[in-house]
């Protein structure tokens, strides 16, 4: 007889348990299930229960069996005095171990070394002999219970005292004792005066060190200037816990000129330059060995990163007067380097042969007195020109819009939160267009995106390259009498797909309008390349202004001071006012279902007086390479800021962007660190898969921590949405001091 299929179902899970009894098996005294197992009666046994093996079958995946088991309680258990390492490493998946009254003694230094998904433990009523933070320090404990445990009172358990006072793992809500002497005192009142600090701090070879300092010195050998900037981590333990700074290397060599082009041709004339060197050179320029000073038609424009300086001297308008060798003279406290290049920027005009000088006087006279009648011809047709222009707008803005004009070409849409359904961009006002391409199939330009004059941009020097072309540094006279400097980022690919996706990013930037979204201000299509201009911000990304601000660091030659320490790390209510800032970007993004997928410090760029934005020109993947991840020969992901669903299904919405809001909040409590920094790509793509999430940062608050744990929930319902994060930042910062400007 043959069954059917709806027997069949029926039929599979009885088996697949029969065939699970058949391999393991539930201890003595114990209740096991799929998940738990419970061992509530006494026994003397002195293991730990462990599922028994019957059958000897090896063709399931025992380790699958064991990782699916989530809680243990044992209990009365009076044999029980050592807890090994080899009795927990294949629960991986435990989240709730309970060993009470138990008789246990001891505990193994790396019992818990596999247990990453483990929140819950509960050690009460046994006569542990000691207890080490250690056990714990890679644990995202929200509980630890430990009543009726009779500590010694002394400086093995002052970590417990600490953690008890700063509210961690539920210790403040239990009533904890320890033994001094023949009395029991509560934990809370237990002084213990020489335990010892631990903390990690780097001073130069000249300093005295205090009472109950343990110092050492570390000698680096066949240090380059490649080593300058290079992180070394000081950490410090002790039995009340653990402390870790990073420094950073500082190597002093003299300046190098690596680059001194030839004069290349934009709006203005610029010879590109780069130099290496630390501390920061002066630079002189050089001509016929004079100087040549600053002016307004000749200057220098020069980025500092780090060690490495990159400019350019712009020559306004040069002519064959201004033909020569120039020189770049580059010097530090350590010495001095120049490099010389010729510049030809124009060939000297051509005589007038065959005349006498007089003659050439006259001739030359008459010919300015005929380009002036010309100027003075051209300058009226022009001013009439410009009457009829503002007639014919006059008449068009008063008659033009009974009309609505239809968008040609494919019509510009934008994908849902999840990519699932388009959405058209109704709220988009087409009442005119301006063609991109001639042609029935050009591309048209939606008349809410704001378009700009190209003469009056004047690009200055090259900023980066990113996903659509070159990124400039500019400076815009449409935007504000004075001039405005911006960003502006060009078309590379004249392709008609390539208009149509700079058309859809222009049209959907214009409508993202927010105080916390970098400004969109327009785009320029009269010409080549296409051009988008965005508002500048002068102190560039955030990772490197929060790198740049991070604990003091200090020069030192020979133990004396250099040059004066950084500008001094941020505090807390400036980093709170900063997330705050972020946080109510993301929010605005949220409320039109817009998802931004690459949500980092890296995107947000900084302003004056500490003002923080959204915004990404494309240029990050570039210079934050280690921070993206080619998965199975797809595009380039930020895995160690995406969530367990987009890592595994790739599946982005504004709930994982919450997910990726929380790790930049660890970024800018940790000063620009980079998330997971110990672990590789694919071991934080199987970390996070398993539960795994960032601890906390040495100067993060408890409560900012919480707040990050509640947004790292596995499943994306479960999170706090960015509004509810925006306003519990926001009540934070109001309880700190007021944050000071530390940035003209």
């Amino acid at each position: 007889m043959e069954l059917g299929p709806s027997w069949r179902l029926l039929l599979l899970p009885a088996l697949l348990r029969l065939l699970r009894g058949s391999v393991l098996d539930c201890p003595p005294t114990c209740h096991c299930s799929d998940t738990e197992i419970r061992c509530n009666r006494s026994h003397g046994g002195s293991f730990f229960p462990l599922l028994a093996l019957q059958g000897g079958n090896g063709s399931l995946d025992l380790a699958d069996l064991f990782s699916n088991i989530t809680t243990i309680h044992v209990e009365n258990w009076n044999g029980l005095q050592t807890l090994r390492d080899v009795d927990m490493e294949l629960y991986t998946g435990l989240q709730r171990l309970t060993i009470l009254n138990c008789n246990l003694r001891s505990v193994q230094s790396r019992v818990f070394a596999r247990n990453l998904q483990l929140r819950y433990i509960n050690l009460s009523q046994n006569p542990l002999l000691s207890l080490s933070w250690q056990l714990f320090q890679h644990l995202q404990l929200h509980e630890l219970r430990l009543e009726g445990v009779p500590f010694e009172c002394g400086c093995s358990i002052r970590w417990l005292q600490l953690w008890q006072q700063r509210g961690e793992a539920g210790l403040h809500t239990q009533q904890l004792f320890c033994r001094n002497g023949d009395a029991n005192i509560r934990l809370n009142n237990m002084y213990i005066g020489s335990c010892g600090e631990y903390y990690c701090q780097y001073y130069s070879t000249s300093h005295v060190y205090p009472p109950l300092t343990h110092a050492i010195t570390l000698t680096l050998v066949n240090v380059t200037r490649h080593d300058n900037g290079f992180q070394l981590r000081c950490i410090a333990e002790n039995l009340v816990g653990m402390s870790d700074v990073l420094v950073h290397l500082h190597v002093l060599f003299p300046p190098s000129i690596l680059t001194l082009s030839k004069p290349q041709r934009r709006h203005d004339t610029c010879v590109e330059f780069s130099v290496h060197a630390h501390p920061t050179p002066r630079l002189r320029w050089l001509r016929g060995g004079v100087e040549v000073p600053p002016s307004r038609v000749l200057w220098t424009l020069v980025e500092v990163e780090r060690d490495h300086l990159e400019g350019c001297l712009t020559l306004r308008n040069p002519t064959h007067l201004d033909n020569g060798n120039y020189t770049l003279e580059a010097s530090n406290v350590l010495g001095s380097t120049s490099r010389t290049v010729f510049s030809h920027f124009l060939p000297p005009p051509e005589p007038v042969d065959g005349l006498p000088v007089q003659q050439k006087q006259d001739f030359l006279f008459s010919r300015i007195h005929f380009l002036s009648g010309q100027v003075s011809m051209a300058l009226e047709l022009a001013g009439l020109a410009a009457l009829l222009l503002l007639i014919l707008l006059v008449l068009i803005n008063k008659y033009g819009r009974r009309y609505k004009l239809v968008m040609k070409g494919p019509v510009a849409v934008m994908k849902s939160e999840e990519d699932s359904s388009p959405m058209r961009h109704s709220n988009y006002a087409l009442t005119a267009t301006c063609a991109l391409e001639a042609g029935s199939d050009a591309v048209a330009m939606a008349t809410d995106v704001q378009q700009m004059q190209r003469s009056s941009i004047i690009l200055q020097r090259e900023l980066g390259e990113g996903a659509f072309g070159k990124v400039f540094l500019a400076e815009c006279g449409e935007l504000s009498p004075g001039g405005e400097l911006v960003a502006v980022k060009t078309l590379r690919d004249p392709s008609l797909a390539a208009r149509q996706d700079f058309q859809q990013e222009a049209e959907l930037l214009t409508a993202l309008q927010h105080e916390h979204i970098v400004r969109f201000h327009g785009v320029c299509t009269d010409g080549e390349p296409l051009i988008m201009v965005f508002e500048y911000m002068k102190h560039g990304d955030l990772n490197k202004f929060l790198r740049a601000h991070g604990p003091d660091s200090l020069l030192v030659v020979d133990g004396q001071p250099l040059l004066p320490p950084a500008s001094g790390e941020l505090s807390m209510s400036q980093m709170l006012h900063v997330a705050s800032q972020v946080a109510a970007g993301l929010a605005f993004l949220a409320s039109q279902h817009f998802v931004h997928r690459d949500l980092a410090t890296r995107n947000c760029l900084v302003g004056a007086a500490l003002l923080v934005k959204i915004g990404d020109f494309g240029m990050s993947r570039d210079l934050y390479s280690s921070d993206y991840f080619r998965v199975g020969g797809h595009a380039l992901l930020p895995v160690r800021w995406m969530p367990p669903e987009s890592i595994v299904y790739r599946k982005f919405t504004t709930q994982s962007d919450v997910w990726s809001f929380a790790v930049v909040l660890w970024e800018i409590f940790s000063y620009g660190r980079q998330p997971w920094f110990h672990l590789s790509n694919s071991e934080v793509m199987e970390h996070v898969t398993q539960g795994g999430v960032l601890e906390q940062p040495r100067l993060c608050p408890r409560e900012l921590y919480h707040l990050m744990l509640a947004c790292w929930s596995t499943e994306p319902e479960q999170r706090l949405h960015i509004q509810e994060v925006h306003k519990l930042l926001s009540s934070m910062m109001r309880a700190t001091p007021a944050y000071l400007d530390i940035q003209g």
